[in-house]
């Protein structure tokens, strides 16, 4: 949405997600934002704008709704603020607001094609899972994937601009490193696959190609929707660190070194009865 992300510094955040029907071949989207909310930073020389997006297809109907914050430079940094609101969000979305999809039927579901033979029933509320595998994202293929996704911020593709940052590098779109380290999750959560909402999510650290990434899981709770089960998971990423000792906030709320990513969402698996 170049609208919200052109001139964005950098995508913050993400909350409420939820996807409200399965997208087929052949549809035909479009999308709605409202700014929700407004924040200036104390430096003055940036704020964080809220939105609310809804996704439609070509009937109107709503596919996925979300809640993201974008940190934005300010066009004169004089210029007083009046109207600052940072809007209340949900820390989670609930379990009985989780939409399965029409059709989702797990009832002859074959875990040896698969790959794993865990179900709803093996995990615990509290387990913990180090996804052992490291990937490391090259400057061609993210921006091959950032631009299949139509984002078009100056931050991932412009390196004349990018030059005068202290990097002096192009950000990797946060959305390849979710990718990634969803990707990377299926190592222990191999039937974890249908994401069916987004809680919450934090880019802790910026992410530069060429950084070896790895990831941990969390579960954080479950649900019985009768059909599937759902798992809460957190999602956790770190940058050239691998994530044996499960590295993420200490006492304080500190996060620690090479955590890149903090990710909180809903995912179906089937239920083993």
């Amino acid at each position: 949405m170049p609208d919200i992300s052109l001139n964005a510094v950098a995508n913050l955040g993400y909350a409420e997600g939820r996807f409200h029907k399965l997208l087929t071949d052949g549809m035909t989207l479009s999308a709605k934002s409202e700014v929700i909310g407004l924040k200036e930073n104390s430096n003055r020389k940036t704020g964080v704008v809220y939105v609310r997006t809804t996704g439609m297809d070509e009937f109107g109907k709503t596919v996925l709704s979300y809640v993201r914050w974008v940190m934005v430079r300010k066009r004169d940094q004089n210029v007083e603020i009046s109207e600052q609101f940072v809007p209340a969000l949900e820390e989670a979305v609930a379990p009985d607001q989780l939409i399965v999809p029409a059709g989702l039927d797990f009832s002859a579901y074959d875990y040896a094609l698969a790959g794993a033979p865990h179900a709803f029933e093996d995990y615990a509320i509290g387990e913990k899972i180090d996804h052992v595998d490291g990937m490391a994202i090259e400057e061609a293929e993210h921006a091959m994937a950032t631009r299949l996704w139509q984002n078009t911020a100056k931050v991932h593709f412009n390196q004349f601009e990018r030059a005068k940052d202290p990097s002096g590098r192009r950000l990797v779109y946060g959305g390849v490193v979710i990718s990634t380290a969803k990707a990377l999750s299926f190592n222990g959560l191999q039937n974890a696959g249908l994401i069916l909402a987004i809680n919450g999510g934090r880019h802790v650290s910026p992410y530069f190609a060429g950084g070896t990434v790895f990831a941990w899981s969390e579960v954080l709770d479950k649900a019985d929707l009768g059909s599937v089960g759902a798992l809460r998971l957190r999602l956790v990423a770190t940058v050239d660190r691998p994530c044996g000792d499960f590295p993420g906030k200490d006492e304080a709320g500190a996060y620690a070194d090479g955590v890149i990513l903090d990710f909180d969402y809903w995912a179906a698996v089937p239920k083993r009865g």
